[in-house]
């Protein structure tokens, strides 16, 4: 029989699976940041830095105290984690690097085939400048895109143009690494002096390939179709992982369950871990207070999702023409408990040391109470705080 799982109980599930129903305020040990990155699965690396960048701000909203030099610490000294692609570019455990080797053969396969190819090596030999690019680094070592810039050739194909763009092949096919960033640009190595041991593993065959993915989506999930299981790493199909639901649920180790939608739609058919009920019934009481939660959050970044779970439709509109925007360039949900209550646009003026919030809604039916303002004001304060701002206004 299939179990009836109630939207706000599947929000619940998912807030606690993503950590969000953790004390932001505990200790941000390295201990802790580890156990948050692990949580999380990976974290998303973005360049647009109106605040901080994505991967600190979605850090940070789990653990206040979190500084960025710590993420940069795990990745450039214990090197724990690698910068990959997910979904978009991803700080990845390290320890899940073979698991990236169909993709890295799947990336090389498609940018060759791709109009990617012909656009950024057109009127040039594209395999002789990808081979050049890499066999320089392996000559000289580290090497960033700046380095390959020739002022007197600033020819559209000669210059440094074709090369960035075997930087960005090489490292999407594996063949680079980036053991470190400088200014938040990228420093190329060869994957095996980066990783040695990582990058001599061996690829797992597919059906381990799957499984892997399945099973590593799944709890951070808990309830879950197979197209967002697929789409948790983008590293399988959505055949695929409908094939792995079937099979799980017929051996017990999901449930199929509907899910009814937040705002009134068609319930959704999906799977649950089987023990969906116990962890919900051992989930925390969220914490109190207001978190600002990144454009990027694991949480939101399915639209869909987001407004089938908490009935709160959000859109990053950092890339629709400003006359268009219905909020703002760079807009933080506010995350109250276990339910969004608002969205505040924020932008930090660094040469000021001031936070702004250039505008605030709240959702319907919220009201801007004494209590609620309060809880406000102290996350803009830890925000600005974080970003280095000495005041802030709204």
């Amino acid at each position: 029989m299939t179990q009836t799982i109630q939207a706000e109980d599947a929000a619940r599930l998912f807030l606690q699976a993503q950590g969000l129903l953790e004390d932001p305020s505990r200790r941000a040990t390295k201990t802790a940041l580890k156990q948050t990155l692990d949580t999380l699965g990976f974290v998303q690396v973005d360049t647009i830095n109106v605040l901080a960048r994505a991967h600190d701000l979605i850090l940070r909203t789990r653990l206040e105290g979190f500084e960025p030099s710590q993420l940069q610490a795990l990745v450039e000294q214990d090197k724990l984690l690698f910068e990959g692609f997910t979904h978009d570019a991803s700080f990845i455990p390290l320890r899940w690097y073979a698991q990236w080797k169909p993709r890295f053969r799947r990336d090389e396969a498609r940018m060759k085939a791709h109009a990617w190819w012909q656009h950024h090596f057109r009127g040039t030999d594209g395999a002789a400048v990808v081979k050049g690019v890499r066999d320089r680094i392996a000559s000289e070592g580290p090497l960033m895109s700046k380095d390959f810039e020739h002022p007197e050739k600033r020819g559209p194909w000669w210059g440094w143009k074709p090369q960035k763009a075997a930087l960005d092949f090489l490292w999407r096919s594996g063949e680079l690494a980036v053991p470190r960033r400088i200014q938040f640009h990228k420093v190329y190595d060869l994957a095996e002096r980066v990783h040695p041991e990582a990058h001599a593993a061996p690829e797992p065959d597919r059906t381990a390939h799957i499984a892997w993915a399945c099973e590593e989506a799944a709890p951070r999930l808990v309830v879950f179709t197979p197209k967002e299981l697929a789409e948790f790493f983008a590293a399988i199909g959505i055949a695929e992982a409908k094939g792995w639901c079937e099979r799980e649920a017929k051996a017990g180790r999901i449930v199929p369950v509907r899910v009814e939608d937040a705002v009134g739609g068609k319930p959704q058919a999906a799977y649950a871990l089987h023990d969906w009920k116990s962890r919900l019934k051992a989930a925390p009481d969220a914490p109190g207070g207001l978190r600002l939660l990144a454009p990027f959050d694991p949480v939101v970044r399915d639209r869909a999702r987001c407004l089938r779970r908490f009935g709160f439709d959000y859109r990053f509109e950092a890339f629709v023409p400003e006359p268009k925007r219905e909020h703002g360039y760079y807009t933080l949900p506010i995350l109250e408990g276990e339910r969004f209550v608002g969205r505040l646009d924020a932008k930090v003026h660094r040469d000021e040391a001031h936070l702004e919030v250039r505008g605030l809604w709240w959702e319907m039916g919220v009201k801007a109470t004494k209590t609620r303002v309060k809880a406000l004001d102290e996350a803009l304060e830890k925000l600005a705080a974080f970003v280095g701002a000495g005041t802030y206004s709204v």
